[in-house]
Formats: C-alpha cells, sequence, structure tokens
C-alpha cells in the first residue's frame, strides 16, 4: 500500500521535519519511553484527493465539541509509541487524521490506524483556540526538557515569570529567541481537563509553558519553531544548574541589560 506522502513533497517535507524534531528530544534525553507528544495542522497541504479518502478506522470521539476545527488534519503521534520510532518511520508510528462536520469527533485516515496520543484533546483545544485568534502557529509539542523540569521541583521558582527572568539573564540569545518567557502550570494530573485548561490560559500570554514536575508544552509556526524555543530555555536552565554544581550563583544579566536587549531588538518584554 502506498503511503499519504507519495506525489506529495511539500506534505513530505513536513512529516519529515516532525520526524526529525522526534529524533532531537530523544537525543537529548527528554523523551524517555513513549514520553512526549507532537500535533501538527496539515490543513493547508491537503489536496482534494486527501479530502476524498475513506476513514481507515472507526469514529472516535475527541471528548469535547471545538467548531473552529471543522474541516481541519492533523499529523498526530501515536499513542504510546515512543519518540525515537517516530523520528525513524513517522507515518508507522503517528497517524493523519480528518476532524467531522461535529467538531467533536475524527477519522484516521493514513497510513495506518494508529491511535493519536492520549492527550489529544489537549493538543486540538489549543490548535482550537490558535485558529479562533487567527494566528499563524500550526504546532503543538510536548516534552520532558531534564533541567527544566529540575528547576521545576523548587517553589522559589514557581511564581509568575521568576523562572522566565532567571533563565532569560543566562544568556542572551535565550531572551531574543524565545522573548515570551515561560508560563507556568502548578502541578495537575497528567492528561486531565484541568491540566487542559490551565495550559490554554497560560498560552494566551507564552509560547512555552512548564508543567510543574512534569514538562513543558510549547506551540510554534512549525514544529522546528516549537523546539527552538524549548531548546534555548533547556541551555539557559542547564547554565544555571552547571554553575550551580561549580559551587556558586552565576550572577546573570541584569534587568538593565535584558532592558538595553528588549530595546535593541524590539522584542515584545
Amino acid at each position: 500500500m502506498s503511503s499519504i506522502l507519495e506525489g506529495r513533497p511539500a506534505l513530505k517535507k513536513e512529516v519529515e521535519k516532525i520526524a526529525e524534531v522526534a529524533g532531537y528530544l530523544w537525543q537529548n534525553g527528554w523523551a524517555e519511553r513513549n514520553g512526549g507528544n507532537i500535533t501538527v495542522n496539515i490543513t493547508d497541504l491537503v489536496d482534494d484527493e486527501i479530502k476524498a479518502l475513506p476513514a481507515i478506522s472507526e469514529v472516535k470521539q475527541i471528548g469535547t465539541a471545538l467548531p473552529a476545527l471543522k474541516g481541519c488534519y492533523f499529523f498526530c503521534k501515536g499513542t504510546g509509541k515512543r519518540m525515537r520510532d517516530l523520528a525513524r518511520w513517522p507515518m508507522d508510528n503517528g497517524s493523519i487524521i480528518r476532524i467531522l462536520d461535529d467538531c467533536a469527533s475524527y477519522v484516521i485516515i493514513a497510513d495506518n490506524p494508529v491511535m493519536p496520543t492520549s492527550e489529544l484533546p489537549s493538543h486540538l483545544s489549543v490548535h482550537a483556540r490558535l485558529i479562533e485568534k487567527g494566528s499563524n502557529y500550526k504546532a503543538t509539542v510536548h516534552t520532558h526538557p531534564i533541567e527544566l523540569i529540575a528547576m521545576s521541583h523548587n517553589k522559589a521558582f514557581m511564581g509568575k515569570d521568576v523562572l522566565s527572568n532567571l533563565l532569560w539573564s543566562m544568556i542572551p540569545e535565550t531572551k531574543a529567541f524565545c522573548p515570551l518567557g515561560l508560563g507556568i502550570v502548578p502541578y495537575q494530573l497528567p492528561g486531565s481537563l484541568k491540566l487542559a485548561e490551565e495550559t490554554l490560559k497560560e498560552l494566551e500570554e507564552y509560547d512555552v509553558v512548564m508543567w510543574e514536575k512534569h514538562g513543558v508544552f510549547a506551540k510554534g509556526l512549525d514544529v522546528m519553531d516549537a523546539f527552538d524555543q524549548i531548546d534555548v530555555l533547556s541551555k539557559s536552565a542547564k547554565i544555571y544548574i552547571d554553575s550551580k554544581c561549580m559551587g556558586f550563583e552565576p550572577d546573570g544579566m541584569s534587568q538593565e541589560e535584558m532592558a538595553e536587549m528588549t530595546k535593541a531588538f524590539n522584542l515584545p518584554r
């Protein structure tokens, strides 16, 4: 059986980008076993032939109605699938889904009936909100960056923008490439509606959100953009922790120096 990617270079390139990022998540140690999720809105890459494809799964319920997603298509990492396998065989460890007209259910259309991530309702809720806002963001990534999670175990860092300012101060590139900083969601049961609600709230102000003692959730223009923001934040966390391991508190950039950067590079914050 041929793949949906055959003869569709733009869609193939997008899926290859997802596979590339999945590999980076694994190589960084951020995606143990089946940890982490990726969901990408590929609607703009869907042609009439794809729209006519029959379902290869039963109708599945999202668990909530999301009117903004009517007629949308998504690539989703499969539930129970490993990022290291998604990196090598993306169409065997993920699938493409079609949101049905009731906006509360979906079907899988390609390549195999791989059930999407169990956190699909959370991811789709974010995508729906992005569409409602007229955002160009197409990708959501959830992963488990070691140093960032370690820092979330310290309550002193969990106040609003405390961690953002600390991480920005470690290296100028972090403020430049993640200028909105890091939102904070206090610990919630993984996969819970409460976690999804709190994440949506934080994503109104931030592109990357820390789930206390769990991981991060990021949105981006594409999957690489979402990854890059997590990557620069993680680098700053590592600089901070390495400094502490060497026995000193890092000075960090001053508030004046960071304000100078904000002005010089026309950053939003």
